[in-house]
């Protein structure tokens, strides 16, 4: 889910350094006494919150299992390539670790691959589980009915406006547009007022992967009156006018140069560059992005924004043309799982009890700016008080929705990614682009799709 560190490694060079961390977290042969905990580090150098959790977690578990060690093995890489190499490591017992982190929209993939182990007779024996919502719950489930992961919190999407920026644009500064021309409309004003900065961002493209997806797609999608799976008929959706609209906005927003410079919004490092630059330098208008957020700028983060919360202002992202229910979210998550060959699953789950106290628990949502997923913690004043923004971010579960996290949607999310991309550049129509995503569903999903 995540800015820019003041010594990036060059790409190739950091992908090599990940790729040497893969060979050497070894199933085969490993210490029966050693759990490999591996997990997705941030790119940039300056952001440590997950690392910092782990290393007290793992402080936590040594103390408390004497003789027992924890094993931390980041992979530093964007999320795309995170995703691919986490898949290498779970084909081998020999590169497999004893816990993962699985984002959601891929753990279906993984299950439907053999990569992980359920997880249901540890759960059955885990009165903590009980505490967690259903509908996080379901997430890592697959569709044998067996629980493949543990969730460490979900999130929900709005819009982030700099209020500095609406003054001088004279924008409202408790902005709630109620359509998405009103969003456009906005940004045109920024345009042509404050001219030196960049109005609106909507992640775009391969380059950002999943973020594109789920951020920008179908933040955009969801708001029109089609889906991307028809849930009744358990088929695709092909055709959709809703999928064609929500392409014509991007194409707006980068063809009215609305957005960051094409080659900015196709750099892999996007996030970075919005949560750690332009946000924080007040060079960005509109930012459509997640809840998130805030855990770059806390103390100790290496961009401390102390300012943020009065700096910026939140408002939800309308419906197309603000019919009901008024406002659109999605959610997400990641998860912790076991994968299939890991050597020490036993000591992987421990390692999850540990994290999934209800004080450890409550201690990460606050520290990643993570929305709870366990029904005590989210019931406590001290959560909702713990930082800025949670109370309006946590209200967006009620008009939240989850992708179709089947084992095909990894390849229909590429193909979104790809039909964004195209519209982005401006080497596709909107019509081809939307017709090149539909052969790409087809071919994806084995053509279980139905025509609107």
């Amino acid at each position: 889910m995540p800015v820019r560190p003041t010594a990036v490694l060059p790409s190739l060079l950091a992908t090599a350094l990940a790729a040497s961390a893969l060979t050497a977290c070894g199933g085969s042969g490993s210490d029966p006494d050693t759990v490999k905990v591996s997990f997705k580090q941030s790119t940039d150098n300056s952001i440590h919150v997950m690392d910092d959790y782990l290393a007290d977690i793992k402080k936590q578990f040594e103390k408390a299992n004497p003789g027992k060690k924890v094993e931390l093995v980041p992979i530093k890489a964007p999320d795309s390539e995170y995703y691919t190499k986490l898949q290498q490591m779970l084909r081998s017992a020999k590169t497999a670790p004893d816990l993962v982190y699985e984002d959601t929209f891929l753990i279906n993939s993984d299950i439907t691959s053999g990569y992980l182990k359920p997880l249901d007779a540890y759960l059955a024996k885990w009165p903590d589980w009980n505490r967690f919502i259903d509908t996080a719950k379901a997430a890592a489930k697959a569709a044998d009915g067996k629980t493949y992961g543990v969730p460490d919190g979900t999130d929900t999407r709005g819009l982030w406006y700099d209020k500095g920026i609406f003054a001088k644009a004279g924008l409202p500064a408790d902005w709630q547009p109620k359509t998405w021309d009103e969003v456009l409309d906005a940004a045109r004003t920024i345009k042509r007022r404050v001219p030196d900065v960049t109005p609106l961002n909507v992640y775009t493209g391969k380059p950002a992967g999943e973020a594109a997806t789920m951020q920008g797609f179908e933040m955009l999608l969801y708001g029109t009156e089609d889906r991307l799976y028809d849930d009744a008929a358990k088929k695709w959706i092909a055709g959709s006018q809703g999928f064609e609209d929500a392409l014509s906005f991007v194409e707006t927003v980068y063809r009215e140069k609305l957005g960051p410079d094409v080659s900015t919004a196709l750099d892999p490092n996007i996030q970075t560059i919005v949560r750690g630059d332009l946000l924080p330098k007040g060079k960005l208008g509109i930012n459509l992005d997640g809840s998130w957020l805030p855990q770059d700028w806390l103390p100790g983060s290496g961009h401390e924004w102390p300012e943020w919360s009065r700096k910026l202002g939140l408002a939800y992202m309308p419906t197309q043309h603000g019919q009901a229910p008024g406002k659109v979210s999605m959610s997400g998550g990641w998860t912790w799982a076991v994968p299939a060959k890991a050597a020490n699953p036993d000591l992987a789950f421990d390692f999850i009890r540990t994290m999934q106290t209800k004080a450890n628990a409550q201690k990460w949502y606050v520290a990643n700016s993570g929305i709870s997923v366990r029904e005590d913690v989210a019931a406590d004043p001290a959560y909702a008080k713990a930082q800025p923004g949670i109370k309006f971010f946590t209200d967006l579960v009620a008009s939240t929705h989850y992708r179709p996290a089947y084992p095909a949607y990894p390849k229909v999310s590429t193909a979104i990614q790809e039909a964004m991309e195209g519209v982005t550049t401006g080497d596709t129509s909107v019509e081809e682009a939307a017709r090149n995503y539909d052969d790409s569903l087809k071919e994806a999903t084995d053509n279980q799709v139905i025509e609107k």
